[in-house]
């Protein structure tokens, strides 16, 4: 039905085809001569043929970019797992990938953030004549299963005190909210519900809304679906004034940090950071983001 809704087109692989490019201008221009390759979990361009396609082209040591900046088995590992299965099928060829740290705290990720929330709340107060508002940053939500054998939630906080203390914004301006749940509806999963929070809010009297989706890294089905239409359809009713703040998308400061933590694994480039917790790891450990039990 969403999908439908967008004339049948998923927006991420154009999204994913403009990045590519900027990246690979950010390499050049940076004197990095290295292939992009592009490979899906899902749908074409597939993992595992893109795999094949590099052991081909005499590839033997890979990085690679997933497109989460946050920890957890949907977001991390099952990558992980992926990558080392399209290996697995490889006939005789040795080829290594290794990914690439998360950037939750990566300066440049944070810079990011807090100018599209600036521009985002230039927007809010020439709309709506007040200075007034309520932000509401929003992840995708995931099972208590999952979330707590993970960083994800710490993650996301880290990353909303960090954007938020960079604009100076009172802790009460600002909650993480959850959206996109899937799956059986007698599990539990993080909450709250982006438009649970929006009905709530409104009977508090919040009258101004930014959206910020932090958890996502371009305007994907989740953002353009969830966010600009259902969640903008319960702020209209509601009668509350609503912008969301852009994703990253193939913005250059985000470009940048690609480049970055590439040469931190090329060249020892030092490991950016900022806040309260140190860089991640560059290999995750063998008990990082396990896959959440099954249930009967």
């Amino acid at each position: 039905e969403h999908y439908y809704h967008f004339g049948g087109v998923s927006p991420i692989n154009q999204q994913c085809r403009e990045l590519i490019n900027a990246l690979r201008q950010e390499l050049q221009t940076h004197g990095i001569t290295l292939p992009v390759y592009w490979g899906n979990r899902n749908w074409d361009p597939m993992l595992t043929d893109v795999v094949q396609q590099m052991a081909t082209d005499g590839v033997r040591r890979a990085l690679a970019y997933v497109t989460s900046g946050f920890s957890c088995y949907s977001g991390c590992r099952q990558y992980r797992e992926n990558i080392a299965d399209a290996l697995g099928q490889l006939d005789g060829a040795t080829l290594s990938i290794e990914k690439l740290r998360v950037f939750y705290n990566h300066p440049d990720f944070i810079e990011v953030w807090a100018q599209n929330l600036q521009q985002a709340l230039s927007a809010l107060r020439e709309e709506s004549g007040s200075d007034l508002f309520q932000i509401a940053f929003t992840a995708h939500s995931i099972p208590h299963s999952m979330s707590s054998t993970s960083a994800y939630e710490q993650q996301l906080r880290e990353t909303c005190r960090l954007v938020a203390e960079a604009l100076q914004l009172p802790d009460e301006s600002w909650q993480l909210v959850y959206q996109s749940r899937s799956g059986r509806p007698q599990d539990p999963w993080l909450e709250p519900d982006i438009c649970d929070f929006l009905r709530e809010r409104h009977q508090s009297g919040m009258q101004n809304l930014i959206i910020a989706p932090v958890g996502f890294l371009s305007d994907h089905m989740e953002v353009l679906y969830d966010l600009d239409d259902e969640a903008a359809r319960v702020c209209q009713q509601l009668g509350v004034t609503m912008v969301r703040a852009a994703t990253p998308g193939n913005c250059p400061q985000y470009i940048a940090m690609l480049r970055k933590l590439i040469e931190e694994r090329l060249n020892n480039a030092p490991r950016l950071c900022v806040g309260q917790f140190g860089p991640n790891q560059d290999v995750c450990p063998d008990d990082c983001c396990p896959a959440p039990p099954r249930r009967p």
